[in-house]
């Protein structure tokens, strides 16, 4: 059963989280990764990590593309979970708190929605003013926020909300800066910030939400080289970034100055992260979708992710 997000629900899931391990083994260190899963296991377009409020990670482009592979809690092999239809193929994978999964289908436009517990995707939003929706961020409210690349220089984002006839609605919102291309997006833990990465300007970006307009942009982060991708947040508010090529996930403090907003640099194993998601029974795995190799990795971090508490408080 996927527990009914509560006001307070952060602060309650940070005390339990702060609650000591028991004596059952040594805790890996942090921020050292390791492959989890074998080389090959998914195509050059592995992609769209997320974690279901039981634990279980699902990954785009299990095997061939197109398709939605899984990797259940404890597991060192992924399995077929679904495959998309009518030549759809995913990137950005989020679950809202009532256990619905959202797919990016950039190669058809769309949206897809699986329900709790099933695994045929269905159309939940679709435009023909879509370039190539990328990645997704969910917020408390079942809100879903859409980066929506033109490749290789310019994007924009989108807001799509559930109506009471379940049916979705979505529109572009508006902003007072030209974006980049694009990329990673996640929320802030109080909702109220929306993160944005852009491949091609190497930059992350902050937004005021106010409706459908993105307001009061603020740089974080502008790195010297190498393009980002996928990012998501901690329950602290830290941002973490895929950096392909550079081969790292790179932690930032976005309350911080542009110049000092780098908290670390993690090494991993693969040299091309695509994107990132926190999971685990506790919120503190990180798991890496890897292009150079086609696996999964992992590492510990000191504090959970956002979206852990978001879909389920007895995880957290």
């Amino acid at each position: 059963m996927v527990a009914k997000w509560v006001p307070g629900t952060l602060l309650a899931c940070l005390a339990v989280l702060n609650t000591p391990r028991g004596a059952a083994g040594a805790e890996p260190a942090l921020f050292e990764s390791r492959q989890l899963t074998p080389s090959g296991e998914y195509t050059g377009g592995i992609e769209g990590p997320a974690v279901d409020a039981a634990g279980t990670l699902y990954v785009v482009n299990f095997e061939r593309q197109g398709t939605i592979g899984k990797l259940r809690p404890g597991a060192t092999r992924s399995e077929l979970f679904t495959t998309l239809a009518g030549g759809s193929i995913g990137n950005g994978i989020r679950f809202d708190r009532e256990g619905r999964m959202y797919v990016a289908d950039f190669k058809q436009h769309n949206v897809l929605v699986i329900e709790a517990g099933q695994s045929a995707p269905q159309v939940y939003f679709h435009s023909d003013r879509f370039n190539q929706p990328n990645d997704l961020a969910v917020a408390s409210d079942g809100t879903l926020f859409a980066s929506d690349p033109r490749f290789p220089h310019s994007g924009q984002i989108w807001r799509i909300v559930r109506g009471r006839d379940g049916k979705a609605s979505g529109e572009v919102m508006s902003s007072e800066r030209s974006m980049g291309a694009t990329n990673g997006i996640d929320l802030s833990p109080d909702g109220a910030t929306l993160y944005v990465s852009e491949s091609d300007t190497r930059e992350v970006w902050a937004y005021r939400l106010d409706g459908t307009k993105l307001a009061a942009p603020r740089l974080v982060k502008k790195f010297d080289a190498f393009e980002l991708d996928g990012l998501r947040t901690d329950l602290d508010g830290k941002i973490f970034v895929a950096r392909p090529l550079n081969g790292t996930i790179a932690i930032l403090a976005p309350d911080k100055a542009p110049d000092t907003a780098l908290v670390r640099e993690v090494p991993l194993r693969g040299k091309v992260p695509t994107n990132l998601t926190f999971g685990g029974p506790d919120g503190k795995s990180v798991f890496v979708t890897q292009k150079d190799g086609k696996f999964i990795e992992t590492f510990r971090v000191d504090r959970p992710g956002r979206e852990p508490c978001l879909q389920a408080s007895n995880r957290c």
